[in-house]
């Protein structure tokens, strides 16, 4: 499973719902988009360190973006940008769990379920 930037923050903030889910779950992947926004978060270098540590703890594979990952994100943006106003950093993602076939995890199902195809799981916190 794909597991969008939200859920992540949610479970590093120690919200135990978003803890359960990305322990049930035996596959841990994170796009490398995700992965830099969470270090972009980051307000200090003791919670870069944090975030770094909670992905290689847990097992999270950072995914790569590559040429069939940015042509798709690339279709996703000509597609969705104006009519739903989806971002660079959403398209990226959503291209990401595409191209490998992934489910993405999200509490943002509104800048996904535009995506015909994308296997959506809704997260609540």
């Amino acid at each position: 499973m794909l597991f969008d930037t939200d859920v992540l923050i949610w479970a590093l903030r120690g919200n135990s719902k978003a803890a359960m889910v990305i322990d049930k779950c035996p596959d841990l992947q994170v796009s490398a988009v995700s992965y830099m926004e969470l270090l972009k978060g980051a307000r200090n270098k003791g919670e870069l360190i944090s975030i770094r540590k909670f992905l290689s703890d847990l097992g999270f594979r950072i995914l790569p973006l590559d040429e069939n990952i940015s042509h798709r994100a690339m279709i996703n943006i000509e597609e969705h940008s104006l009519k739903s106003g989806m971002d660079i950093a959403d398209a990226l993602i959503a291209a990401t769990a595409s191209e490998r076939s992934l489910v993405i995890c999200t509490g943002n199902n509104k800048h996904y379920s535009i995506v015909p195809g994308l296997q959506i799981s809704v997260f609540r916190p």
